[in-house]
């Protein structure tokens, strides 16, 4: 079993879906978890009781990650409030899909605004931080769209790739100073959003796998607490797709 005792993992888009279930498996490992969330108070009121009832500190915080100077704040914030930070992870993220014929210009700088300068945001924000203790853990959440691209997904599918030029650029960055910085690609995982996926579309998607089953968020929690321990310290620059096959 992993160990992250006395670790601090910043987690962002941590109230719901993938963000909150790698938050509960870091809390169970024993890190403390300072979580972001933007306009979703409810959920992150629910998820901050659920880590709290497993003995470890945990706060959330509301920040619009697209927002240089938010992030950056916010992030000297948690430094003072929890005194260090060892792991960030990158998830948060938003959708406005559409084909490019219809998809609006504020449609298209929106979703790169999030899911792809937010993730330069949050990891400038941490990067002395990191370099001066000479270790660290960045984790980006990328996607199989980011590697196959996707129609419909012009925006999302260039943030997520984004992710992945960003994920070895830091890599190559902050390899000397003991801070490693990977991503994971999601494939078809079972969330609320898939979830509500007309029935045809799910069902071809399930046929393309060659598994046959969508994932589980713990399949994408169970691997960021990997990339975030110890046992990974010599794995940098690499993405990891969590898929069942289906990009292969």
């Amino acid at each position: 079993m992993f160990e992250l005792t006395g670790k601090t993992a910043i987690i962002t888009g941590g109230s719901r879906g993938i963000g909150k279930e790698i938050a509960l498996k870091f809390a169970d490992l024993g890190a403390n978890i300072a979580f972001l969330h933007y306009g979703d108070g409810e959920n992150a009121e629910q998820t901050q009781k659920e880590l709290e009832a497993k003995g470890v500190k945990t706060k959330a915080y509301e920040c619009n990650v697209a927002d240089f100077d938010a992030a950056t704040k916010l992030v000297d914030e948690i430094i003072e409030e929890f005194g260090e930070v060892h792991i960030l992870v990158n998830n948060a993220g938003i959708v406005r899909d559409t084909l490019v014929l219809s998809m609006k210009e504020s449609d298209f700088d929106a979703v790169i605004a999030v899911n792809l300068k937010g993730v330069f945001n949050m990891t400038k924000a941490v990067y002395k931080h990191f370099m001066k203790k000479r270790r660290g853990r960045i984790i980006n959440m990328s996607s199989i769209v980011g590697l196959t691209g996707n129609a419909g997904q012009v925006n999302y599918s260039s943030a997520k790739a984004g992710i992945i030029g960003m994920t070895k650029s830091v890599a190559k960055e902050l390899g000397s100073r003991n801070v490693t910085v990977n991503a994971i690609a999601p494939g078809f995982i079972r969330t609320e959003m898939t979830d509500g996926m007309p029935e045809k579309a799910r069902e071809a998607t399930l046929a393309a796998i060659p598994m046959k089953r969508a994932g589980e968020v713990a399949d994408i929690a169970n691997l960021a607490a990997f990339l975030a321990s110890d046992e990974a310290s010599y794995i940098t620059g690499e993405v990891i797709r969590v898929d069942g096959g289906l990009a292969m």
